[in-house]
């Protein structure tokens, strides 16, 4: 029972800290949601804190996971990886990156929660590298770090746009961007 509570309270974590902010929910509603006891809470999280860290570790696996299992049912191919995310942006809940929110929202560089989310973006560039490496790219950790930019840009843009179509002009970019 005492494991399930974590993981109760880590998945509450993920949904409202994704569609509300990490900042505007409170340990109570985080208790009230996940069903747990506030003491358990604390017998499974030091803190707030920590629980943003765990749920954010958690995201990145996922994240990685499922972006390779996307991206290798659309050819494996690095140019796929833009249309993964215009199926994503067209989600009904589609708030954005939930790594882009936490950095945004935890803006101290030195924060655990920042640091974690930007270890995340450098993993899905080694993805990336990975994919362009397999595509014979000459300048594949450049062009990695290039597709990471424009996977950010897009994903703001879809935010503010409420479309795909920032994938799709990504995509055209990055495919200008990769050796003949």
């Amino acid at each position: 029972m005492a494991t399930r509570a974590r993981e109760r309270l880590v998945e509450a974590a993920e949904q409202l800290f994704y569609s509300e902010g990490i900042r505007a929910v409170g340990v109570e509603r985080l208790v009230a949601v996940s069903g747990v006891g506030r003491a358990s809470f604390y017998r499974h999280f030091t803190s707030k804190d920590d629980l943003v860290v765990t749920m954010l570790r958690g995201y990145d696996e996922q994240v990685r996971s499922w972006l390779a299992e996307a991206v290798e049912a659309r050819g494996g191919g690095p140019l796929a990886i833009f249309d993964v995310f215009a199926d994503r942006f067209e989600a009904e809940d589609f708030r954005g990156c939930a790594s882009i929110n936490t950095m945004v929202e935890m803006a101290d560089v030195d924060s655990a929660a920042h640091r974690v989310a930007a270890e995340h973006k450098e993993r899905v560039i080694d993805y990336l590298d990975g994919l362009l490496v397999a595509a014979g790219q000459s300048r594949h950790r450049e062009l990695a770090e290039q597709f990471m930019l424009l996977i950010d840009g897009a994903n703001v843009t879809a935010l503010r746009e409420r479309t795909a179509e920032p994938a799709r002009r990504a995509r055209a970019i990055a495919e200008s961007l990769m050796d003949g």
